[in-house]
């Protein structure tokens, strides 16, 4: 007979959870109505079940080790699934609407996973979608017509977002369009941009100029897959990120000078107490899609 495989203590995980969140298992006691000892004990104990050390200290804060980020995806997870079994048995489920808002280059990549992992852990919610350029994302979250928003974090502007990570900017084109050939003739790289305002527009252009090379705008869409249609047309070249980049087009590599990183930011609009947990949770899904493909 198999052996039955070691089940994870939820209270530990809770308390593990809370622990890391609060920066301090003392104030995770308090928030638990615990004794920081009983705190540590549990810590203790799932250390054990997981057979590895989970926390370490970095001066007066603490530290999660290489097993402590692995078990605390999984940690809120399992919370969030128990926490939901309870809710609705007791008629308690989550219910609302959440309005939330990508940019055009997270839609079609991320946009599905995080939904489908989204809408399995909160059936009860309505969620509604807007797929959009960074300025009208802000603008309905100005407008509080959406609850939260990924975007490319904007440049020059002081805002709140949580700014969630980097991805580096690359020149992508076709690989019948000789690139090498343009800029030993001279001529004009042709260039396939979004109108104007554009956060990857300006950073192109930059490069470009500081580097004295010769530029031309040859074509303008007001959609991203405009612009992935008029670069596998071999029309030019434009500066993205590989998210979302189609798989017959490439990264010129070294040809051109590098434009840079940019941010990637969650911006929140006014909170709503009612549906505090699915927005946490979709935040989370959220992260966690974008470190997938970093």
């Amino acid at each position: 007979m198999n052996k039955l495989p070691l089940t994870l203590d939820l209270d530990a995980l809770r308390s593990f959870v809370t622990g890391i969140e609060c920066g301090s298992f003392a104030q995770a006691a308090n928030l638990l109505c615990r004794s920081t000892s009983a705190v540590s004990a549990q810590l203790k104990k799932l250390e054990q079940q997981c057979g590895a050390e989970l926390v370490t200290r970095n001066g007066r804060h603490l530290a999660l080790t290489h097993s402590g980020e692995i078990i605390m995806g999984y940690a809120r997870r399992l919370l969030a699934l128990n926490d939901e079994a309870l809710l609705s048995l007791n008629g308690k489920l989550i219910q609302g609407e959440i309005r939330i808002g990508m940019q055009e280059d997270f839609g079609e990549s991320l946009m599905p996973g995080i939904l489908g992992q989204f809408k399995l852990h909160h059936p009860g919610m309505h969620i509604i979608a807007r797929i959009d350029r960074n300025r009208g994302l802000l603008n309905a979250i100005d407008n509080n017509a959406l609850d939260m928003a990924l975007l490319w974090q904007p440049e020059n502007v002081q805002r709140g977002g949580k700014l969630i990570g980097q991805q580096p900017l690359e020149w992508i084109t076709h690989p019948k369009l000789d690139i090498s050939t343009l800029l030993a003739q001279g001529k004009p790289l042709p260039l396939v941009m979004l109108e104007s305002p554009c956060l990857m527009r300006s950073r192109a252009i930059e490069c470009l100029d500081r580097a004295n090379i010769a530029w031309q705008v040859v074509f303008v869409s007001h959609s991203l897959s405009g612009i992935w249609a008029a670069l596998q047309a071999g029309l030019g070249i434009t500066v993205r990120t590989r998210i979302g980049m189609p798989g017959n087009l490439h990264v010129a590599g070294r040809i051109l000078p590098p434009p840079g990183n940019l941010g990637i930011t969650l911006e929140q609009g006014v909170g709503n107490d009612a549906i505090h947990g699915a927005r946490a949770r979709l935040e989370q899904l959220m992260e966690e899609a974008l470190l997938n493909v970093f």
